[in-house]
């Protein structure tokens, strides 16, 4: 069997994970036993979430295990198979890890990619999971209306990009929140935002935020926590809906970060929060994967990858991340 190099979790990260936390190492692969299916990964994904995956303390998901090959989702082609569901040639995304082979079960497929007017790398974003997120955690969590003012943060990444654009389908006025001159272009120019902010350029992102949405902020989609949903609390409307997406500016929980407290602007605006995970609804997967499908078909849907060549960029791709290196959902390209 041929030799197989995986990225495996070498030291337990505080905070942020490096390039220093893992290490590449090549081994052979085994012979299939039955039931067990054989993907040669094309793509693997980069998820803020893997900062909880290696975390020491269990969240949604137990840790990575020290020594064990980094979890990810990826896509690929089945170049062996001894399940009768699956066939060599099919193109399967699924929990396939940093590596260049996966020898999975069916229980690790997520599914069969159909799509083929759509491409493959797609598979991992919009018609993945960051789009099953904005399907789901703006539809179901936010509850949105026609005319709601939609705020939100990392607006112009794979998941916040979404939002803003099934936001605009919905009828709604929508506000991005962005960090830097180039991501507030793209949520302006390609995603199609109302009106975006620069976070880092705002003396006063509170204020910023009551000018550009005066009657205040029906529905927030939050992927940060910290001092940008600070500014937007201030500024929600009567019954405002609040989808808790992500944490990314908070490096560490422990001890939790000083902060505004929202308990009395919660409140006083009779607002709704709720935590998102894409899992509670991956029974549904398919009802978000046509809906996606077919705005894209439609020319009503745009995102952009940001992809990196070759199993050596893996170690370093989730810091890459957090620092806001990347413009659109960061891959690594494996196999063409």
């Amino acid at each position: 069997m041929s030799a197989n190099r995986q990225v495996l979790l070498k030291s337990r990260p505080d905070g942020i994970p490096q390039a220093a936390h893992f290490e590449i190492v090549e081994t052979k692969l085994r012979d299939l036993r039955d039931g067990e299916i054989l993907v040669r990964n094309q793509y693997l994904s980069v998820e803020p979430a893997m900062r909880g995956w290696v975390s020491a303390v269990a969240n949604y998901a137990q840790p990575v295990g020290l020594g064990e090959v980094m979890r990810s989702f990826a896509t690929g082609e089945v170049v062996a198979s001894k399940h009768a569901g699956f066939a060599v040639g099919d193109k399967v995304t699924g929990s396939f890890g940093w590596q260049d082979y996966a020898i999975v079960t069916a229980a690790d497929i997520t599914r069969k990619v159909t799509e083929t007017d759509i491409p493959l790398s797609a598979s991992l974003g919009i018609m993945g999971l960051n789009g099953i997120t904005a399907y789901f955690g703006f539809l179901e969590t936010c509850a949105p209306k026609p005319g709601d003012c939609v705020v939100v943060s990392t607006a112009a990444g794979s998941v916040g990009s979404a939002v803003g654009q099934i936001a605009k389908l919905m009828g709604c006025r929508t506000i991005g929140i962005s960090g830097g001159p180039q991501k507030v272009q793209l949520c302006l120019d390609e995603f199609g935002y109302d009106v975006a902010l620069d976070y880092r350029a705002q003396t006063d992102l509170r204020a910023a935020l009551a000018n550009a949405c005066p009657r205040g902020v029906d529905c927030y989609f939050d992927n940060t926590s910290g001092p940008i949903s600070d500014a937007v609390y201030a500024n929600l409307a009567a019954g405002a809906r609040i989808t808790i997406c992500g944490t990314a500016s908070v490096a560490s929980w422990d001890p939790p970060p000083l902060g505004a407290r929202v308990e009395r602007m919660i409140l006083v605006k009779r607002a709704r929060m709720s935590g998102f995970l894409a899992f509670d609804y991956m029974h549904r997967k398919e009802e978000a994967l046509t809906r996606l499908a077919g705005w894209i078909r439609a020319g009503h849907l745009r995102w952009r990858e940001d992809i990196s060549d070759g199993i050596e960029s893996a170690p370093g791709a989730i810091a890459e991340l957090y620092r806001g290196e990347n413009l659109g959902k960061r891959l690594i390209r494996l196999h063409a």
